[in-house]
């Protein structure tokens, strides 16, 4: 099992650089809209402002998410390390911290889409792409926790 560990602003430039990795190794159907400079910002000047970023591995940075209340808005595992429990340390991190998670994925994003379901997330949307940077047809997938999913008397099930 992989080691986690939550990022510090030491670890942003190391999570830019395996979001572009993985991105290009294997999301190949998505445009390259930003250079390298402008991913390290992103993720120092809002990602790292607005998440909690959580770190996968041991000496090398395997995976990384970032989470906040409700939400994963990054899950990335570096190609090799796919299919060893990277993924799903940082999503069992992420859901034993919340009652309901949503997220999103590109459609044609389909081992992600089959890991998310393996785990109990369901498909509750879809959308044409209009709304997202890269105009690629994507999908929100929710889980709610079982103990949770009926919700308690006068307590909304949605609640982080």
């Amino acid at each position: 099992m992989s080691r986690l560990r939550r990022a510090t602003a030491a670890d942003v430039a190391t999570v830019a650089r395996l979001f572009r990795e993985v991105r290009t190794t294997c999301l190949p159907y998505l445009p390259t809209l930003h250079t390298p400079q402008q991913d390290l910002w992103f993720f120092r000047d809002r990602v790292f402002v607005a998440c909690e970023v959580w770190l996968a591995g041991a000496e090398a940075v395997d995976g990384f998410c970032a989470l906040r209340p409700g939400w994963v808005d990054h899950l990335y595992v570096r190609a090799e390390r796919q299919g060893q429990a990277v993924g799903s340390a940082l999503l069992g991190l992420a859901m034993s911290r919340c009652r309901r998670l949503r997220l999103y994925a590109f459609q044609r994003n389909t081992p992600a889409i089959r890991f998310y379901q393996a785990r109990g997330f369901r498909r509750i949307d879809e959308t044409d792409g209009s709304r997202n940077e890269e105009l690629e047809p994507d999908a929100l997938f929710e889980w709610v926790r079982p103990s949770e999913a009926a919700g308690r008397p006068g307590e909304p099930a949605w609640l982080a």
